[in-house]
């Protein structure tokens, strides 16, 4: 039988109530951006912002292109800045955050710099397939795009990570060392073990297995390695090598193609359905039709989400389960998930409906009874 402190204790109303917020704010901002789209395309303002470019960029279709897509991150900006910081004075408020106002300004002006700049040279690269490719542009971005993900899962690590957050190499080398066997036996080389200064702006926990091939690195939270035994931070390594030894990255990247498939299929349909239908641009090459295609991406992601995030669930519970065979007992791993939610004021029991529409993990408490069947199944 588990012990008492290994039993998952029932959510707080303050667990509770802090979810419920976010999940009101991220709904917020989805529809909120949503209704930004669409506003854009009923009242004809994207055409009157192309033109805008248009006579800023010298008519030049590159440069008035990148002043547009510029233009649209501004407003998109501006109109949810007050939910962005909102969701900024919530972690405080529920003690999660150690960042200051002027560090998270800073962050907002990186970020907004970084997708500025990722944002622009992809929506160049879109529209000069369009130019290009005319009759078949849907299917040659989706081969382009997919081989832009894999080259940013390599190379998120080394270049993005490092914009918004300070590694250093780990100096405890027994921990080190433990690890980087537990990665051997799942068959994976690990290329360094980094400590994540993550108190700098959070007191949540966290750890993970990032990048591809010569960039595959475990990165751990200096809140995890200050609070957690060795054991406990092998075993939620150990489910991060899950994903791995399970093949979860190759698996969603083939889910990944098929969904961005329908979703440039879907894209280019209703292109023509606009131009030919509707009558609202004139070629497929004109860049006020953006915000049409965002949408058909926005729409399809959200129409999509409970079925990939039950296919996540299904790939975390493979991880869990290949976690708790490879580590000394399920004792470790079941104190490490009541730990981070603890420290993460995670909801361990969302009802049924909340966890089939909105988390990409199981809830907390089936996987601490899991562990604790598991640990059942294989006592001796």
């Amino acid at each position: 039988m588990a012990s008492p402190s290994n039993v998952a204790p029932s959510d707080s109303p303050e667990a509770r109530k802090y979810n419920k917020i976010r999940r009101r704010v991220g709904m917020s901002e989805f529809l909120l951006g949503l209704g930004l789209l669409v506003v854009l395309l009923l009242t004809g303002w994207t055409a009157w912002l192309r033109d805008l470019a248009w006579h800023a960029g010298s008519q030049s279709y590159a440069f008035a292109l990148f002043i547009y897509v510029l233009i649209l991150l501004a407003i998109s900006k501006a109109v949810g800045l007050a939910l962005d910081y909102y969701g900024f004075r919530l972690e405080h408020v529920y003690q999660l955050s150690n960042q200051k106002l002027r560090a998270w300004i800073w962050d907002e002006i990186k970020g907004l710099l970084v997708t500025a700049v990722l944002g622009a040279a992809l929506v160049e690269l879109l529209y000069l397939i369009i130019r290009e490719f005319p009759e078949q542009w849907w299917l040659v971005a989706w081969i382009g795009f997919l081989g832009i993900a894999v080259l940013m899962a390599q190379l998120a690590p080394v270049v993005l990570f490092p914009i918004f957050y300070k590694f250093e190499p780990l100096h405890d080398e027994d921990l080190k060392l433990r690890l980087v066997r537990l990665g051997e036996r799942a068959g994976t080389r690990i290329r360094g073990v980094y400590k994540w200064h993550l108190s700098e702006k959070s007191k949540k926990a966290n750890a993970a297995l990032t990048g591809l091939g010569a960039t595959r690195r475990i990165i751990l939270a200096d809140t995890l390695l200050d609070n957690y035994s060795p054991d406990e931070i092998e075993a939620v390594l150990a489910h991060e090598l899950g994903h791995h030894v399970h093949r979860h990255i190759l698996k969603s990247i083939g889910v990944q193609a098929v969904v961005t498939f329908i979703g440039f299929w879907a894209a280019n349909w209703t292109l023509h359905y606009a131009i030919n239908r509707w009558h609202m641009f004139e070629t497929l090459s004109d860049f006020a039709n953006l915000p049409l295609l965002v949408l058909t991406f926005t729409v399809l992601s959200f129409v999509l989400m409970p079925a990939l995030n039950g296919l996540s669930r299904f790939h975390e519970r493979q991880a869990d389960r290949y976690a708790l065979a490879n580590i000394s007992g399920a004792g470790p791993f079941i104190s490490s998930m009541n730990k981070l939610a603890e420290q993460n004021l995670a909801e361990r029991t969302p009802s049924r409906w909340i966890e089939w529409w909105f988390h990409s993990h199981p809830a907390i408490a089936r996987r601490v009874a899991a562990a604790e069947a598991w640990k059942k199944a294989n006592a001796t």
